[in-house]
């Protein structure tokens, strides 16, 4: 192959950055790759040429080199100083992209160096009634928790004891994986990344290390909370593994149907049963709050229906604290068992009605005209 400039090879200049470099590799990688231009020598070429000048050029001692010494400057070996079938520099370059698909290579096979895991999150479903998510909470809950096995003293092991080097990884902790022309690393699944294996499990904890037990937390409900929402306790989730970080619990939080109201966001809505006698002369209506009684007054004539809005006799909004509303539904109340001299009273009132049928009832006239409307 012959010597060419490897910044003019990828086409940045001798200033650019490591990431410029990068991205011009991946650019020049993917046009000239071999699966995109199969059996074209010219492409290949170009694609060697490529990998050549980023191996070179993404290393800062060979990069150094090269820039005080040119191709003298760094060792290569033939037809591009590195084995043809080792395309771990593309991976490199890639790993953002396939990182994720083959679970490992770039920064994520980084962060799991040495097994070491986050814990897994914990939920705990815990439900309220409706006046304990309006005025907020302390309580208590009891979670899982592990503690280090007093057996094995953590290890995992049978007393007298060791782990062995993972015959899989070599003790690695790593895979690497050909995918076609890609070679991807990716955790171990053997050790779990761990470099090594407990083949002589201690009998208390079963080789975990760590054995299961139950803790009491403390959980502050905010006033105003919802049903769905969550509270998280950070590091009270599943400890880490090989000394990774613990994950976090969420307290998902669920509100008790009510008997009498029924919430939409921070407002309440109830009925209110109201007397015939009363919806027709008027009067104040008492209704139930979530802090006691209040009262509103209705007119004469009021319909079934009909609603009346008390403001603050909501709930508090979780984040501003700000109360919405109570929206009581008039719903008016038919008498039933009446007595014979009670009957004698509505039939003499209904009578005293039709003789002024549009004055005292303009709901019933409107309907009839509307069905002598439709049928004409």
């Amino acid at each position: 192959m012959a010597e060419k400039d490897y910044y003019d090879v990828l086409g940045v200049s001798r200033g650019s950055s490591g990431d410029d470099i990068r991205k011009a590799y991946r650019k020049m990688a993917m046009k000239y790759h071999p699966d995109r231009n199969p059996d074209s020598k010219e492409a290949e070429s170009k694609f060697k040429e490529c990998k050549e000048a980023y191996e070179i050029l993404s290393d800062p001692q060979k990069k150094e080199a090269y820039d005080r010494f040119g191709h003298a400057g760094v060792n290569r070996g033939p037809a591009g100083g590195a084995n043809q079938g080792d395309f771990s520099g593309f991976a490199d370059a890639f790993g953002d992209i396939f990182g994720d698909i083959f679970g490992g290579g770039g920064r994520q096979s980084s962060n799991r160096k040495g097994g070491a895991f986050r814990g897994s999150d914990l939920k705990y479903s815990m439900e309220i009634t409706l006046e304990q998510a309006a005025s907020g909470l302390t309580t208590e809950i009891k979670v899982p928790n592990w503690n280090s096995c007093v057996k094995c003293g953590g290890s995992g092991c049978k007393p007298g004891s060791k782990p062995e080097v993972c015959k899989a990884c070599g003790g690695q902790g790593q895979l690497r994986m050909q995918q076609g022309f890609f070679s991807i690393q990716q955790t171990c699944p053997s050790c779990r990344g761990a470099g090594k294996t407990i083949t002589t499990p201690c009998g208390e904890c079963s080789g975990a290390g760590k054995v299961k037990q139950n803790k009491t937390l403390e959980v502050s409900i905010p006033a105003g909370i919802d049903s769905g929402m969550r509270i998280r306790s950070a590091g009270n989730g599943e400890p880490g593994h090989n000394g990774g970080s613990n994950g976090d619990l969420y307290v998902e939080i669920g509100v008790r149907k009510h008997h009498v109201f029924e919430r939409e966001e921070d407002n309440l809505h109830c009925e209110a049963p109201v007397s015939f006698s009363k919806s027709a002369l008027g009067g104040l209506v008492d209704v139930p709050t979530l802090n006691g009684k209040a009262s509103f007054d209705i007119p004469e004539g009021t319909q079934s229906g009909k609603t009346f809005r008390l403001r603050g006799k909501g709930v508090p909004n979780v984040r501003s604290g700000v109360y919405g509303d109570l929206y009581c539904h008039v719903v008016i109340e038919t008498p039933v068992k009446l007595s014979d001299y009670q009957k004698k009273l509505l039939q003499e009132f209904d009578e005293s009605i039709e003789k002024n049928r549009d004055k005292h009832n303009p709901h019933s006239k409107s309907w009839m005209d509307k069905v002598r409307e439709f049928f004409n």
